[in-house]
């Protein structure tokens, strides 16, 4: 049973997979374990400090709510953060989705600071993938706990959920709405609308940086993760034969066997 576990949530798409377990592990160390809770919220003069405290960048989105909140959060945010890795059109390469998540998360940390002075943004952060994973969704239906819905109106069924059970974090998940239709604009509708290019295009050293080939080792030799370039016969856009982990993300080479040739 654990191995089948094990396998289940090795062949979860990779940033979908890793985001769920980080906001798990935070959340359940930050509430009931050794994790001080002064340690990852957000605060931007402590990124000003030495050595500078870059870390509350990424940390300030891993903390879920309270209570059930623990089970819930990490549970939607790899919901549709698993719908933008496999089959969302506007994100074709890994490095895309990287790029979303870094500047929806930079556009909700900035409103938030200035207007709302929040230290964590978590909440901001999921209901921004829900708005993009929907988008491309007119018409079909969806289901919200238990009731079905029109996919487009997740999000809002999301706000009116929060209306009865937490209103404070209403400010919140409207800034990440806010951030999730500003990279909708700049990426889609302008291009597509107003006769430009994307206004927020993937930089090339994302491409580089997921792409560059890993050198490791192994009890039985030594592998290499090749580029995008290389050949493969594993995952493909959207698709998955055998893995999910990208082509340039996985571990296959002809390998020897010990007291071989």
């Amino acid at each position: 049973m654990s191995s089948e576990i094990m396998a289940a949530y090795w062949q979860a798409p990779p940033m979908a997979r890793t985001l769920a377990t980080a906001i798990l592990v935070t959340s359940i160390m930050a509430y009931f374990g050794p994790l001080p809770i002064s340690w990852i919220y957000f605060d931007e003069s402590r990124l000003f400090k030495l050595p500078p405290e870059v870390w509350r960048l990424v940390t300030s989105f891993l903390l879920s709510s309270p209570q059930l909140g623990i089970v819930l959060d990490p549970y939607f945010a790899y919901l549709y953060l698993s719908q933008l890795e496999t089959s969302n059109p506007k994100f074709q390469r890994k490095e895309d989705v990287l790029w979303y998540l870094i500047t929806v998360g930079g556009f909700i940390i900035i409103v938030n600071r200035i207007f709302l002075g929040g230290y964590f943004f978590l909440q901001g952060l999921i209901i921004a993938l829900c708005y993009t994973a929907v988008q491309d969704a007119r018409g079909a239906k969806s289901n919200f706990f238990f009731f079905t819905v029109p996919a487009q109106l997740i999000p809002y069924c999301m706000l009116l959920s929060s209306l009865l059970m937490n209103p404070a974090v209403i400010p919140l998940q409207i800034t990440g709405i806010l951030a999730a239709h500003w990279h909708d604009f700049m990426t889609r509708l302008w291009p597509e609308f107003g006769g430009g290019s994307s206004l927020l295009p993937t930089p090339a050293f994302l491409s580089r940086f997921v792409e560059t080939p890993r050198v490791f080792r192994r009890e039985y030799g030594t592998a290499i993760r090749p580029g995008s370039g290389a050949p493969s016969t594993g995952r493909t856009t959207g698709a998955s034969t055998g893995s999910v982990l990208p082509d340039s993300w996985r571990t296959r080479g002809s390998g020897h066997r010990l007291g071989g040739d």
